[in-house]
């Protein structure tokens, strides 16, 4: 719905307070279902930031970093792969370059995902 839209959704919300509450449940339950039917208009994914990794960077600063570069993630998606990362750093010893390495990869590689460029 453009132009009219505002329209459009006034008259649509009249109509449906007109309805039964059956007629209601029924509505909704339609416009859910051609709502899931049609085509999602693709979410405009922004850039990562360019945020140049400082020397000496620890492991948690560089998760600020990378989280701020890749604003646009959903950070509970990567909690898995960053924890297992961090704990590997914290428990094993492991040293930060490496694991901000693959941290940087680990981000690279979702956002790729989300924006369909893998």
């Amino acid at each position: 719905m453009t132009g009219g839209a505002g329209e459009q959704g006034k008259r649509l919300l009249k109509l449906f307070r007109e309805l039964s509450e059956e007629q209601q449940r029924t509505l909704l339950s339609f416009a859910e279902f051609l709502a899931s039917q049609g085509e999602q208009a693709p979410r405009e994914i922004p850039e990562p930031e360019a945020i140049p990794r400082p020397e000496g960077e620890s492991v948690v600063k560089a998760m600020k970093r990378l989280s701020a570069t890749y604003h646009m993630l959903d950070k509970s998606k990567l909690l898995n792969e960053t924890s297992a990362l961090m704990a590997q750093h914290v428990m094993q010893g492991r040293p930060a370059e490496e694991v901000i390495d693959e941290l940087e990869v680990v981000f690279e590689m979702h956002y790729k995902r989300v924006t369909g460029r893998e």
